[in-house]
């Protein structure tokens, strides 16, 4: 696309936390550094199991008072709420939900929104309708985002078992390896500082249209990834390591190629 057009991104959710503890109780939980969020910003973290997997991923919204976090929506949306509910003992925070919300990705050089902080290239997000833009198919949102091997929720991890560093979650700005300690930082650190990821998350292009979401990909009899989201003839797979460099030559599969 060549002019700026804004898409609506589908299946968000909104939950908002208020009261003195917001910040307080959301650092010791999330992957990112919640005292580091200023207003007029997003910022990307992580809900992570206490074994370090994958729960939920969402945008944080510093307003006057309190906290918005953009999430996937529906059942996810409540299940976050859940899980947010469960640590908050005694904090002094309310903290409430809406299954759907209206979330719109707005892709454009000058300031329209509030700047994504996972890439540059993923532009703007709003939770006003830009009427004042042409609106598009949320492919063309969707097919920038797999280019550049940006992960999107529960289409691309897997609840309870994915891991930030496989997918590739640092490098998208998703966590903040100064803060202090929160739900799941003992295995991420652990996984970065001794090497210890076997697959990671990367672009892949097909021949064709792409194979259905978390089906294996095959090659000379040997499952070397299984799919994850995807848009026409690219998507994201979660692709073995020492598989790598075979996709790379492409010389075992040339309906298969990797991108990133």
């Amino acid at each position: 696309m060549s002019k700026a057009f804004f898409v609506t991104i589908p299946n968000r959710g909104l939950i908002h936390i208020e009261g003195d503890d917001r910040i307080a109780f959301l650092q010791g939980l999330v992957s990112n550094d919640v005292e580091k969020l200023e207003a007029q910003h997003i910022q990307y973290s992580c809900l992570l199991t206490p074994q370090g997997k994958f729960l939920h991923d969402f945008f944080m919204h510093h307003g006057d008072g309190f906290i918005l976090i953009d999430c996937e929506g529906g059942d996810r949306a409540k299940d976050l709420y859940d899980r947010l509910n469960k640590y908050r003992l005694r904090a002094d925070v309310k903290i409430s939900y809406e299954a759907n919300n209206s979330v719109y990705g707005i892709l454009e050089q000058e300031e329209h929104g509030l700047g994504d902080p996972r890439h540059f290239k993923m532009g703007y997000r709003s939770f006003d309708r830009p009427d004042d833009l042409l609106e598009e198919g949320f492919v063309e949102w969707d097919r920038e985002r797999i280019l550049l091997g940006i992960p999107d929720g529960s289409r691309d991890m897997i609840v309870e078992r994915s891991t930030m560093l496989e997918s590739s979650l640092d490098k998208f700005n998703g966590l903040d390896w100064d803060k202090g300690c929160y739900m799941g930082q003992e295995l991420t650190a652990r996984m970065h500082y001794r090497n210890l990821g076997k697959k990671h998350l990367r672009t892949v292009k097909f021949d064709g249209v792409a194979p259905p979401p978390f089906s294996d990909i095959v090659i000379d009899d040997k499952i070397v990834g299984q799919m994850r989201s995807a848009c026409g003839d690219i998507g994201l797979a979660m692709i073995k390591d020492d598989a790598v460099e075979a996709l790379q030559s492409n010389g075992n599969n040339n309906s298969l190629r990797l991108l990133g």
